[in-house]
């Protein structure tokens, strides 16, 4: 989609994007780059881009500040969930958002005296807990700021920078071959996302048709990283909770996934499948679906297994809720949205590649937005990404000859791709110039969602912790880009 409208102040910039939201739309995102993709120097102008989801599409919305600007009226006091993108902004152009109300670094590690510990619950006995960045066994490096008077948490931080690695800014300069490379491995638990959102920005500036038969190669990857994270979030809880047998048969399956993903494509990631105009080759899935329809049962019968333990299912209802109100109002993606009732799909609101030919159901309905409620929307999710690989692959056409892709050339133009990852939507602003990558903004749903964090642990006591943090589901590389 290219740029649906451009303002003349900032002012009018958030009035519009207010105007959207009140209208239905949602806030997705905010990202500030030079305002030509060639000016290097300080001091240059600057152009805030602001992206909001309406059905059928995204839309951009943008301004320029003046050459020399040190500040402009923050986003944040009228639409809360431009918090944590107005402390990167910051980060990345040192331009104030004025009336933002922590600008603490975030993607960047800051100054010594940006690392004092702050202070936002006072009383008796109250401190400070700093959990990382540096945890037990794999988990990413990430510090939480725990203050609490011994088992309650009444407030959280979290420092996300040691896990920033510029990718937004490696992209720069790149071929469009090279950088759906770099869009696969800027989150790796979500590769196919990534590389469809960044495809569908190159395919929409081309003004590209995706073949058929490549939508649904595209779709049948996707739902196979979606029920691999689902699995992997269920055995996460299942080890916070103690239970050996679940954790390991949910490791199990989840393994059993990603055998069926290399047998398909050579990656256990989906690597390498997604090519701007389509795939880079036809799977034979022919070995795949028997394989398929027993991992389906074997998972349904472990899953009902575990949501009939009264031991787990007592550690996680109630644990980390997140109110209905708060979701809608900060345009909660994926699973943690639709727990809470507030459901907002790419592939059925801004549906792409084969989704439209398939019956993709709605999200049930949810309203406890609890580690529970979150952890069953990943079980529905589950049985229909099962149904719509079969869907997708079931009389697949035996094909030779060459892969499924049509030309799709590295066109000088701006789009946002999307795509639906299994945390929530991914986006993709894009930019090229003389062929090459002037400017790609990624934005995982990790980015938007992970803040919510500090709601749900509000209220809540220590030995909840785990629960709530697999429950998210989320990957704080994806949040650090």
């Amino acid at each position: 989609m290219t740029i649906t409208s451009t303002q003349p102040c900032v002012a009018a910039l958030w009035d519009a994007v207010d105007a959207r939201i009140a209208g239905g739309g949602r806030f997705a995102g905010l990202f500030a780059a030079p305002a030509r993709a060639a000016d290097t120097e300080p001091g240059g102008g600057v152009t805030l881009s602001a992206h909001v989801a309406v059905p059928g599409g995204i839309d951009t919305l943008q301004t320029t500040l003046p050459p020399g600007a040190a500040g402009y009226p923050a986003l944040t006091p009228r639409q809360p969930a431009a918090f944590w993108y107005e402390r990167v902004i910051h980060d990345q152009t040192g331009i104030v958002p004025e009336g933002h109300s922590r600008l603490a670094p975030l993607v960047g590690p800051g100054d010594p005296d940006d690392h004092t510990l702050p202070r936002h619950v006072a009383g008796y006995g109250v401190f400070t807990i700093p959990h990382g960045p540096v945890r037990s066994g794999v988990l990413e490096s990430m510090e939480y700021l725990v203050e609490t008077p011994g088992e309650a948490i009444p407030h959280l931080n979290m420092r996300i920078f040691y896990k920033h690695r510029g990718i937004a800014a490696r992209f720069t300069g790149m071929s469009v071959a090279d950088a759906v490379l770099l869009a696969e491995r800027a989150e790796g638990i979500a590769s196919v996302a990534h590389a469809l959102a960044f495809c569908h920005a190159v395919e929409a500036i081309a003004g590209c048709q995706v073949p058929r038969e490549a939508g649904l190669v595209r779709v049948a990857h996707a739902e196979l990283e979606r029920i691999a994270n689902h699995l992997d979030v269920a055995m996460r809880l299942a080890d916070a909770a103690g239970l050996a047998v679940a954790t390991t048969r949910f490791a199990l399956h989840k393994e059993r996934v990603l055998r069926l993903v290399s047998a398909l494509c050579g990656s256990r990631f989906g690597r390498g499948v997604v090519v701007p105009g389509g795939v880079s080759a036809w799977p034979d899935p022919s070995p795949v679906l028997p394989d398929l329809a027993r991992l389906e049962k074997q998972v349904k019968t472990d899953a009902d297994a575990v949501m009939a333990t009264s031991s787990f299912l007592d550690r996680i209802r109630g644990t980390g809720p997140l109110d209905a109100g708060r979701a809608r109002e900060h345009g909660a993606l994926g699973p943690i949205g639709k727990a809470s009732g507030y459901a907002d799909d790419d592939r059925l609101a801004r549906p792409y590649d084969a989704y439209p030919l398939l019956a993709v159901p709605p999200a049930g309905q949810h309203v406890a937005g609890d580690a529970l409620a979150r952890l069953r929307v990943r079980w529905e999710e589950v049985d229909q990404a099962f149904r719509l690989i079969w869907q997708a692959l079931s009389d697949f056409p035996e094909r030779s000859g060459p892969s499924p892709h049509v030309p799709c050339p590295a066109v000088d133009g701006r789009a946002t791709g999307w795509a639906e990852a299994p945390q929530g939507e991914v986006l993709y602003d894009l930019t090229i110039e003389d062929g090459r990558i002037a400017r790609c903004q990624p934005r995982s749903a990790s980015f938007h969602d992970l803040v919510l964090m500090h709601q749900v642990f509000a209220g809540d006591i220590l030995t909840d912790f785990p629960f709530i943090e697999a429950s998210f589901g989320l990957s704080v590389a994806g949040a650090a880009m």
